[in-house]
């Protein structure tokens, strides 16, 4: 464990992807820095688990737009095993539950809401994402379903401008031994100081005052990265209380996506890395990648309220969800094969309080005003403050760099950027 310094140039508040990409750009230029985490282990929202020798993500899973991601070539470097098999969710996935016909009508319905959703957004008038819904479309459900995904949260409460304004290719990769273990090793040579909650942050003086539950820090400028969720619950209070920044906050609160990995002792009748969906006629449905990895398992992907909801109700009540939607497709006979081999939970972790943000109908700014420096010794990253790429770990990774640039540039030292090394 890193002993804690009681002063150092810049504390990094917060161990996940934001705040291990800061840390190493500031320890690369050669300052003094801390991290100071609350959890008892690295990553923050990406996390592996390990269940009979496999790595399962809990958290993050897919490197999004893999084509441009930044975190593609070192993660590959660092010898972990990318996996470049089509997502569930693609045209390519073997699909249980529905046919050709049935797909190919979604895949346009879905391509004309796309459209719809453009031609709002260049209107430049924000609203919610749920009108550019067709009045009455017999796939809104589903959409609604897929919205559950994409932002934790149905499209009646997500902001079209920022919604638009998100940017995904369509290539997508995994990493065989787990996303969250790649992104956690990137940590794992910093200066990390676990178990250690920070409760207040003072700039009412010359420098940065960190009380935490191990002691005071005193810095010449300090980098935080926990979510928005922390913040506007008052997980951290800050002093003198910078309004803007909590207002942003608040702007940008955290949906929820859960997982559910079903173990079985026997798959061999379901398609690797194939797709069951559920019905589509209702929003609080399970999505079900079969076999990942041609694993003897079923990763469950549950969203929005349903995700919240099931939480509430503990690990028992996910599985027994996910696996009744099973049971619906392939019979009760899945049932003497399944058994829970790892249940997320996201929601009701205190030092995350949701997946991932989303900016509320009328806030589509409020990323832009996250990033405001505070008190000119505060600087603030983590993926709801990614315009294109909020979400994501390569997007808090980003605002992470971005963040320690600003840090540095307050300490009158180069800001140059680095290469993100194995």
């Amino acid at each position: 464990m890193t002993a804690l310094s009681p002063s150092i140039d810049v504390a990094v508040i917060g161990a996940g992807a934001a705040g291990i990409a800061a840390a190493r750009r500031l320890a690369a230029a050669g300052v003094s820095v801390v991290v100071l985490e609350a959890r008892d282990r690295i990553g923050g929202r990406a996390h592996t688990v390990g269940w009979e020798g496999y790595g399962l993500d809990l958290g993050c899973g897919w490197l999004h737009s893999a084509d441009e991601n930044l975190l593609v070539r070192p993660i590959a470097e660092a010898g972990w095993t990318l996996d470049r098999t089509p997502p569930p969710w693609s045209a390519e996935a073997p699909t249980l539950d529905a046919a050709p016909a049935e797909r190919a009508a979604f895949s346009d319905a879905y391509g004309a809401f796309e459209a719809r959703v453009d031609a709002l957004a260049a209107e430049g008038v924000d609203r919610p994402v749920a009108d550019a819904l067709d009045p009455g479309g017999v796939w809104n459900a589903r959409l609604e379903a897929i919205s559950s995904a994409l932002n934790g949260a149905p499209f009646s409460r997500v902001s079209l401008l920022d919604f638009a304004r998100y940017s995904e290719s369509s290539l997508n990769i995994r990493v065989v031994e787990g996303y969250g273990a790649a992104v956690a090793e990137f940590g794992a040579d910093l200066p990390v100081r676990l178990d250690c909650a920070v409760r207040t942050i003072d700039l009412g003086r010359g420098r940065v005052m960190l009380g935490t539950s191990a002691g005071t820090v005193e810095a010449a400028a300090a980098i935080l990265t926990v979510p928005t969720a922390v913040l506007s619950s008052g997980g951290i209070r800050i002093l003198p209380e910078p309004v803007d920044l909590l207002d942003a906050a608040s702007g940008l609160p955290l949906g929820l996506a859960s997982k559910v990995h079903v173990a079985l002792t026997d798959a061999r009748d379901l398609p690797v890395d194939g797709r069951l969906w559920g019905p589509s006629d209702t929003v609080e449905v399970g999505r079900h990648h079969l076999r990942p990895f041609g694993r003897p398992m079923v990763e469950t992907y549950l969203g929005g309220d349903l995700a919240w909801g099931l939480e509430r109700e503990g690990a028992d009540a996910m599985f027994d969800f996910a696996l009744q939607g099973l049971v619906d497709v392939l019979g009760s006979g899945i049932r003497r094969r399944a058994s829970p081999a790892a249940v997320s939970g996201w929601g009701f972790d205190p030092w995350s309080l949701g997946a991932y943000s989303h900016a509320l109908v009328g806030r589509s700014d409020d990323r832009a005003r996250l990033r405001a420096p505070v008190g000119g010794r505060l600087f603030v990253a983590g993926e709801a403050a990614a315009d294109r790429f909020y979400g994501t770990a390569h997007g808090a990774w980003m605002e992470g760099e971005r963040a320690a640039a600003e840090a540095l540039a307050h300490l009158g030292m180069e800001t140059r950027p680095v290469e993100v090394e194995a």
